[in-house]
């Protein structure tokens, strides 16, 4: 049993890269839990794993004292002395009492802490190489679909991708390829659990950067997304050098760096509107194509604004079901209420009224 333990402990260091002296301790706490378990002692014990020979020795510790009262944790300062004149009171004394039997025993321990380890470092460095990812985009394939998730295959591992972050215009085969966004990944204790998604702005925001070498190099910012996946999507893009129009720099020629993205998510619309500093125009861009006559912010309440369009542009600023305008406000994080011309108009002439009212009752 030796040699094939000594063999063990240097394939798993050389293999899995699991250091020989993290499974020697292992094993040792695992072998003195044994001995207690099988041989019904409660002796302070020590087991130690000579890792030359391979060698396992059992060994009762006991304290030197002048009178024993518990002969299996103490021994007599007078016996002591009969081993070694050194010994005080006070001492610690390491007895072997390794049982003739406990081969067999070590070596069913043995391998259970191995097998321990190697899962345990398999799931580790599976964590460490995925974790990596978090945040990012990653290729992988179909597996199969049940009620709750899409299984992906990452290579070594399998991602699960739940059903919100399913896109409901997609339709999963098994070995398709795709695209998927690493929402998380967790160390769960049968291994890590990656998810990954297709809904999150994040996907978008990492296909823009595959797609657009200027948002990937940093001269054009994606500042916000809002989406609503598989129909629509605004993106909020702004340049960081004034050469450089970060709208049409998106867009591409003739469209096609935004159609490519497009054709990635199944006819997913996207609107991409340039950021400024200024909330007013920014509030303006993002209800695009509807025009904007004026915003008008709300005296209370500073994220909140009235935005007047065009009468005849009322229905196109809201959006079909309120998309555009619910798109618009998580873009730019306002609470937005739209008004066409006349609305504000009737809106206006009754706060007149009302203040000419209060004039005339003075």
């Amino acid at each position: 049993m030796s040699k094939e333990l000594l063999g063990a402990l240097d394939a798993l260091e050389n293999d899995k890269g699991i250091s020989k002296e993290t499974v020697i301790d292992a094993l040792e706490a695992a072998l003195t839990s044994a001995y207690k378990r099988n041989y019904n002692q409660a002796q302070n014990v020590e087991v130690a794993f000579d890792d030359k020979k391979g060698n396992i020795h059992v060994y009762a510790v006991k304290t030197v004292v002048e009178d024993v009262v518990d002969p299996r944790l103490e021994c007599s300062l007078s016996d002591a002395l009969q081993l070694n004149r050194g010994y005080e009171l006070g001492d610690e004394i390491k007895f072997e009492v390794t049982p003739k039997n406990f081969g067999r025993i070590a070596a069913q321990t043995a391998k259970q802490v191995i097998m321990q380890r190697v899962r345990e470092a398999e799931r580790t460095i599976v964590y460490n190489k995925y974790s990596k990812y978090q945040d990012e985009l990653i290729t992988g394939e179909i597996e199969r679909q049940d009620d709750r998730f899409v299984y992906v295959d990452l290579g070594k591992v399998e991602a699960v991708m739940p059903k919100n972050d399913q896109m409901p215009n997609e339709t999963y085969r098994p070995q398709d390829r795709i695209k998927v966004y690493v929402n998380r990944v967790e160390d769960a204790t049968k291994g890590p659990q990656i998810f990954v998604s297709r809904t999150a702005p994040g996907l978008l925001k990492r296909l823009f950067e595959e797609e657009v070498p200027e948002i990937y190099d940093g001269t054009v910012e994606v500042v916000s997304i809002a989406r609503e996946a598989g129909d629509r999507a605004k993106v909020a893009v702004r340049s960081n050098n004034d050469d450089i129009d970060p709208v049409g720099t998106t867009v591409g020629p003739r469209g096609q760096r935004v159609q490519t993205i497009v054709n990635e998510l199944g006819g997913e619309n996207m609107d991409i509107v340039q950021w400024t500093e200024d909330p007013a125009e920014f509030i303006a861009n993002s209800l695009n194509p509807s025009e904007v006559v004026d915003v008008i912010f709300d005296e209370e309440n500073e994220r909140a604004c009235t935005v007047i369009v065009p009468d005849y542009q009322l229905s196109l600023a809201i959006g079909k079901r309120g998309q555009n305008a619910r798109l618009a406000a998580k873009l730019t994080g306002y609470k937005i209420d739209i008004k066409s011309e006349s609305e504000a108009d009737g809106l206006t002439e009754d706060v007149q009224e009302d203040s000419d009212d209060a004039i005339d009752n003075e």
